[in-house]
């Protein structure tokens, strides 16, 4: 793996003060004080995006871009900053580029379907990789069964990094787009997309980057990077549920079909002919999860206050740490070992079902996920069922993973005693 220290910058990282900011990180679990590893599932959110939300429905709740009323131009007002505020911090040129969808999941399957209706068609092609989440595949498939396309994968080798030779071979003049993961949610891989976007685009191929595991933990700038698509969850970056971001080269937003109609998304209707505004209005149908969006922009504030180079530079140590000590645990096995890494690690222990150690973890008070990690062509590739995983935050401590590797080495020994 490849680390990020800074030794000035982890100094003033403070890791006990940014935990009081954490109400939900205070409680017990099963009698036992919760070490909370499932980050790549769901981060907790800091006091300050909850007051947030509860300023909003105490103080501001209003319907946005319709009223001509107070409330409703101050909750316009914070929405449409909130869309700023993500426009600032992945780098977009144009604040219109920033369409609010209900996550990552709702972003892809937007551009799946506006884009494969006008632009994929029988013969055509789409590459995406073997390490994807279901999210990347399957709207890419049922498009592709749709349009009788056909989907291309690029394979990974057994560290876990994508085989960038056959990536190129996969390019052709049937290729119609290309969806690519930044960071594996199960193997911690970070994927080189700036220079896969550059060899596309050598063949005018568009990308589009599903950031859902980097956005919490790297530093995005989609103009650098010259994606087409980027898009991210924001409850997996500290926000509420049930918000996302797709973001949209202008030009491409400006020729994409619309994705649903409804209130918001038009200019005027009539029964004759209806006229449709402009993005990001056009692909925003609907009353929105307005304060998702105004927690998002509070949550992205407080990632940006500690400093992201500090949170990379911690998280890296909190994966070098839990990577010796589960390294050292007999008969453990780590799946992907990629050089680039993020903060998870995965791993299996021989003869003994991921299910099992999950719940005997969380009898002790640890929560980490097992099972698939909705990327069962990994677990295909590696001929396992499922792994443990543990993700980290920059909320997590290395006294924690202490406890958690002790956790493991009595879990083990309780499953071999029966």
């Amino acid at each position: 793996m490849t680390l990020t220290k800074n030794i000035e910058e982890v100094v003033l990282f403070d890791v006990h003060e940014i935990r009081k900011d954490f109400p939900i990180l205070s409680r017990e679990v099963n009698d036992k004080p919760l070490i909370y590893f499932d980050n790549g599932a769901t981060t907790q959110k800091p006091r300050q995006v909850i007051d947030a939300i509860v300023k909003y429905y105490t103080m501001q709740n209003a319907n946005i871009h319709r009223g001509v009323h107070r409330m409703s131009q101050d909750a316009t007002d914070e929405y449409e900053n909130a869309r700023i505020t993500v426009q600032k911090h992945i780098g977009a040129k144009h604040e219109n580029e920033i369409i609010f969808t209900r996550g990552t999941t709702d972003s892809i399957n937007l551009v799946a379907t506006a884009f494969g209706k006008k632009y994929v068609n029988v013969g055509d092609e789409i590459i995406v990789s073997e390490m994807e989440h279901h999210s990347n595949i399957l709207p890419w498939q049922q498009l592709c069964e749709e349009k009788n396309a056909v989907l291309k994968v690029i394979p990974i080798t057994d560290s876990g990094e994508l085989r960038m030779d056959e990536y190129k071979k996969l390019l052709s003049e049937k290729t119609k787009l290309i969806a690519i993961t930044h960071v594996s949610n199960t193997l911690g891989t970070v994927n080189p997309v700036k220079e896969m976007i550059a060899i596309a685009h050598s063949k005018s191929i568009p990308v589009l980057v599903d950031g859902a595991q980097s956005i919490p933990h790297l530093k995005v700038d989609v103009q650098d990077l010259d994606a087409d698509f980027y898009c991210f969850s924001g409850h997996k970056v500290y926000a509420p549920t049930g918000v996302g971001i797709l973001y949209g080269k202008e030009e491409w937003l400006k020729k994409l079909p619309n994705y649903q109609v409804g209130g918001g998304t038009i200019k005027t209707v009539s029964f004759n002919k209806s006229e449709y505004a402009e993005s990001p209005l056009r692909f925003e149908a609907g009353t929105p999860n307005i304060e998702g969006a105004i927690g998002l922009a509070v949550a992205l504030d407080y990632i940006n206050a500690l400093g992201l180079k500090n949170i990379a530079a911690y998280e890296d140590e909190l994966l070098e740490y839990a990577t010796e000590k589960l390294s050292a645990l007999d008969n453990l096995q780590i799946i992907g070992t990629a050089k680039e890494k993020a903060s998870v690690i995965s791993f299996v222990v021989e003869g003994i079902h991921p299910l099992d150690i999950g719940i005997l973890l969380d009898a002790q008070g640890v929560a980490i996920r097992t099972g698939h990690h909705c990327t069962q062509p990994i677990m295909a590739h590696y001929q396992i069922q499922g792994t443990i995983r543990a993700s980290f935050s920059f909320y997590n401590t290395k006294e924690e993973i202490d406890i958690f590797a002790n956790a493991i080495v009595k879990s083990i020994k309780r499953i071999n005693q029966k």
